[in-house]
């Protein structure tokens, strides 16, 4: 008995060996081979594709058609389930690879009908647009054919990866869309029902012009002076305490200033885009090397461009090209506008089909003359939305390779099919701009608020806003924008609110800039690090005075909250206490207003930056009439507030219900997470990012989540890119086991820095044409 027990035994484990080298050999199997000749009908000429320690895609051409193809072909075989998720996620077919889970999420994206917009929109392009995405595209699923096993995500979902298309790229912008204009679409429709709620007085309060007001043109939207809108009694006693959701503050910071600043000459510009991390991490270093004829002066000229990609497009996002060097920031001006439609419009249904692996689904869209239809209630609204009009999406980004001065910048953004975006801009001779590049309707009435058919213009949003304001080398010489308003207080009357940051991070980057008049590259980046928590010293004045009414109670709290060291520090457990206060009076003080929402399915959160000038007003007028029954003054509701909110704390954070278990750089841990580790927690160690203590926040340059922040850090001065910074929170490659899939990761979690130049090649790839032996 003992002895079959024991053959049983070795048997099991026998398999269990076979099928764990069987399982390494597929996954080591498909990994892309880095060193090799291969052949293509698709390039004219050779095209070197090499790679540096970080993994940085190094590609050398004839020209850029051929360079297209060499980006195409390392996208594909680093990134390729990554771009197949982006251009799924934007076309609402996400399903077919996930099943039922992500029919909910298609269902919201085919409202939007972007892939048959990109389908209409690829027959427009420019013929060497066309060309540079069909190019793109064929080297794309050329590394794609040249693998001999599928990648390891499509192992494990047990799907096949489809070629890529040219208008896949388009829908990758407008994934981008998704991801950057999405808060404006959700906030317009939000306040629409605080109004009808509420009335238009309540609708002013919750979206007044924030203190932290950092325009370039120094003016101010002048707070609302009115009367604080009294709650009715009734929806006081009736709301629901909830947790109204922090908005991720989608956006960047950046920054420049002209020669005049700088201790060698050069202008110089940072830039760090915050967007949501997952692994692998959503840019790709590339450096693109090939030769332009220059017809102005008909002469060839030899372009190197380098900064990092989106993988799907063809394009560098943010670079330099040794002449001009640029970086964006999501814009927040008004591109969505929401009509009240009645029985007399116009509407007629359209179908969309998704797949299901093994069936599908019928989903209907009702359309009127402004756009798609939504109900809320009894009433229906149309949104129309710039990322809806023929001229949203296009590849004119691509054309960044080759200007040399900040004019020629300035003129390209006018014209760029993408999320409209605070281009900043320095150019090799000291120049310094700033200008809105990207879509924008040529409107002239935003609104926070559903518009009549009567209002809606038409003929305007059929056409593009090619107007709008720039700034070059100012008085100052510096220029910054954070997500906040840029534009001055008139013209911000024009393009609207579309959902912009409180300010707190301009402001505190404008206030840096003007404490020097010299900077370096290590100032610059010691100011992206910059985790003071200048926005958050009157909330813990306040923590303060209400704890010190009760000292013996709170003595511990006291304690932490003085020593707090004003700043959103790994080891300060006072910023945490601070922080949540802040986060657990607004949800308290404006749960009546949540509570009501919630029956909609609507929230306050896309509005929830918005509400600090109000809750300010609340805290020093202290009216009855916003105060809870169950408490005596606001004292007494403020304190149930914070205590509410660090018993929140303790339970998620401490075993032993103790204060000194809730350090920010514990409550806020930085957790890059693979999409499959959060589905399957087992897979965590093989594919997530280490986890390591939090740094930064939300209100402050320093910007960091669990898993939001700053995606790159750059810093460059145009012709000195020897010395220029570029630094990303992941690898390059999505394979686990590849050396690339951490490279880099160490030097960001250490607030460490990475070069944007390539180093030393230590693969290469030669792609040759089929005629060539």
């Amino acid at each position: 008995m003992h002895k079959i027990i024991k053959i049983a035994v070795i048997a099991t484990v026998t398999l269990a060996v076979i099928a764990a080298l069987g399982t390494y050999w597929a996954f080591s199997s498909s990994l892309p081979k880095l060193s090799h000749s291969v052949n293509s009908d698709s390039i004219s000429n050779k095209v070197l594709l090499e790679r540096d320690r970080l993994g940085t895609a190094i590609i050398s051409a004839d020209h850029r058609q051929d360079a297209a193809y060499g980006l195409g072909y390392a996208h594909g075989q680093d990134r390729f389930f990554q771009m197949d998720l982006l251009r799924r996620n934007a076309a609402g077919e996400l399903a077919e690879i996930f099943g039922e889970k992500a029919l909910d999420l298609d269902k919201r994206r085919r409202f939007h009908q972007l892939r048959k917009r990109a389908n209409i929109i690829i027959e427009t392009l420019q013929p060497q647009h066309l060309t540079l995405l069909t190019t793109y595209a064929q080297g794309v699923n050329d590394a794609l054919a040249a693998q001999s096993i599928d990648s390891f995500e499509y192992l494990l979902i047990g799907a096949k990866p489809k070629p890529w298309l040219p208008a896949d790229s388009l829908l990758v912008i407008f994934s981008m869309y998704l991801d950057l204009q999405g808060n404006t679409i959700k906030r317009d429709l939000a306040l629409t029902q605080v109004e009808h709620l509420f009335g238009p007085e309540m609708r002013k309060f919750v979206t007044q012009p924030s203190h932290y007001q950092a325009a370039l043109d120094s003016s101010l939207i002048a707070l609302d002076s009115s009367n604080i809108p009294a709650l009715d009694p009734l929806l006081l006693s009736q709301a629901v305490a909830r947790d109204i959701i922090e908005p991720v503050e989608v956006g960047s910071n950046n920054w420049a200033v002209t020669s005049a600043l700088t201790s060698n000459g050069n202008a110089m510009l940072s830039d760090d885009m915050h967007l949501s991390f997952a692994v692998p991490i959503i840019w790709y270093r590339a450096q693109l090397n090939y030769k332009l004829q220059n017809s102005k002066v008909a002469q060839v000229q030899d372009v190197q461009i380098t900064g990092v990609s989106l993988p799907g497009a063809p394009a560098i996002v943010v670079g330099s090209n040794g002449k001009v060097a640029w970086g964006f920031t999501n814009a927040y001006i008004d591109t969505a506008d929401w009509v009240a439609i009645d029985a007399q419009t116009p509407v007629y249904i359209e179908n969309e089909t998704i797949a299901l692996a093994d069936s599908e689904v019928n989903y209907e869209i009702e359309i009127s003359p402004y756009g798609p239809v939504k109900q809320l209630g009894e009433q229906k609204y149309a949104l129309s939305w710039v990322a809806h009009q023929p001229y949203a999406v296009d590849i004119q980004l691509v054309d960044l390779d080759s200007i040399t001065s900040v004019e020629a910048g300035l003129e390209l953004a006018s014209t760029m099919g993408i999320p409209v975006q605070n281009m900043l801009l320095v150019d090799d001779s000291g120049n310094a701009a700033w200008k809105p590049a990207g879509a924008f309707p040529a409107r002239t009435n935003p609104s926070n608020v559903a518009i009549a058919p009567i209002e809606f213009q038409p003929v305007n949003w059929q056409k593009p806003n090619q107007q709008l304001p720039q700034v070059v080398n100012p008085q100052q010489d510096r220029l910054w924008s954070g997500n906040s308003r840029v534009v001055s207080a008139k013209m911000h009357e024009q393009l609207g609110d579309g959902g912009y940051a409180l300010g707190a991070r301009s402001s505190q980057i404008r206030d840096r800039l003007f404490e020097s008049n010299v900077f370096s590259i290590d100032d610059f980046y010691q100011l992206q690090l910059n985790n003071q928590a200048r926005f958050l010293q009157d909330w813990q004045s306040l923590l303060l005075s209400l704890l010190e009414r009760d000292p013996n109670r709170y003595a511990d709290d006291i304690e932490q909250v003085k020593n707090w060291q004003a700043c959103a520090c790994a080891d300060s457990v006072g910023y945490t206490l601070v922080r949540h206060f802040r986060t657990q009076l607004i949800d308290s003080t404006f749960a009546p207003l949540e509570t009501e929402l919630a029956k909609s399915s609507l929230s306050l959160a896309p509005i929830k930056r918005s509400l600090e000038p109000g809750m300010w007003q609340l805290i020093e007028l202290q009216p009855a009439t916003w105060l809870p029954k169950t408490y005596k003054n606001w004292q007494e509701f403020m304190l149930a507030s914070y205590v509410e909110g660090r018993d929140k704390l303790l339970a998620k954070h401490s075993e032993q219900g103790l204060l000194t278990d809730l350090a920010w750089g514990k409550v806020n841990q930085l957790n890059i997470q693979h999409p499959f580790s959060k589905q399957m927690p087992a897979l965590s160690g093989l594919l997530d990012m280490p986890v390591v203590e939090g740094f930064g926040d939300s209100f402050m340059p320093a910007v960091q989540g669990a898993s939001f922040g700053a995606s790159q850090r750059f810093i460059v001065q145009a012709g000195d890119e020897q010395n220029a910074i570029m630094t990303v929170p992941g690898g390059q490659s999505g394979h686990p086991l590849s050396e690339f899939y951490r490279a880099g990761f160490d030097e960001y979690a250490a607030q460490q820095n990475t070069p944007l130049l390539p180093g030393k090649t230590i693969y290469q790839l030669q792609i040759l044409p089929s005629d060539t032996d």
